[in-house]
């Protein structure tokens, strides 16, 4: 096939998919009840968008951790900006009411969002390192996140970022056990208060991690009021403890040091 007959063939539609896209929505319930299909797009629409997340934290890091600031600000913005479309679809979500979810809730069977397995990739790619979480997926699932645990999260491919520009990020630090979790430190909130005074680069760099922290912090809180909204205290569904558990995960940033300099400006 010569090279114009091939970018003849290809089109809108077969580029994207898009026949194989809309076939993917298949309602479970009798009729089928209306919202049920709303239900189905906006969790399809966030697993791609968790897909994407995952593509832009592995480049933010790459461009990080060999000292890009300016590539590392762009793709840190296009994060931000994508949460911010995440917390946005929970305002459609809640224009279903809590009859209308429940008229197709019992087909949902043993599904939940907790089951989730791009999700938790982007939590161990923003530091979780609780790999029980991932207990309840395919091994195949579970191993490719202890992958991730075991490697730079975001916060240390900043840190990495940082001690490239000159700055003295704590060797024990920047050399500690990937599988654990990072704990606020006074040292690297230090240095942190230094380049913020002195380094304006790297300091938008930092508030820009401030920023998606803060987005994935709203998207949570949403998370949980519209799901209180939606079912209450009941049991969620797969049998998770519903807004008890996500209500557990609030208040609880990734980038401690960016919030403990705070107070000290």
């Amino acid at each position: 096939m010569s090279e114009n007959n091939f970018e003849s063939a290809i089109t809108y539609t077969s580029y994207l998919a898009v026949d194989e896209l809309l076939s993917l929505q298949r309602p479970l319930s009798v009729g089928p009840e209306h919202d049920e299909m709303l239900f189905i797009i906006i969790h399809q629409t966030y697993e791609l968008w968790f897909k994407q997340l995952i593509h832009e934290f592995a480049q933010a890091q790459r461009a990080m951790e060999v000292g890009d600031t300016h590539y590392s600000l762009a793709i840190l913005g296009r994060i931000r900006t994508i949460m911010k479309v995440c917390v946005a679809q929970i305002d459609i979500l809640e224009t279903m009411t809590p009859l209308q979810f429940n008229a197709f809730r019992s087909y949902l069977s043993s599904s939940s969002g907790f089951q989730s397995a791009q999700f938790r990739k982007v939590e161990a790619l923003l530091g979780r390192r609780d790999t029980k979480l991932a207990g309840h997926l395919p091994p195949s699932v579970q191993a490719e996140i202890a992958l991730i645990t075991s490697e730079n999260s975001v916060w240390d491919s900043a840190l990495a970022y940082l001690a490239k520009r000159g700055h003295s990020i704590p060797t024990d630090v920047l050399a500690r056990d990937r599988t654990s979790d990072y704990e606020a430190n006074l040292r690297v909130q230090d240095v942190l208060l230094d380049i913020h005074r002195n380094d304006p680069e790297s300091a938008m760099v930092c508030e820009r991690l401030l920023d998606i922290d803060e987005g994935i912090q709203e998207w949570r809180y949403r998370h949980v009021k519209m799901v209180e909204r939606t079912i209450g205290r009941k049991i969620g569904t797969g049998g998770s403890s519903g807004v008890e558990y996500l209500s557990s995960t609030l208040f609880n940033p990734a980038f401690k040091d960016l919030w403990e300099i705070r107070s000290r400006f």
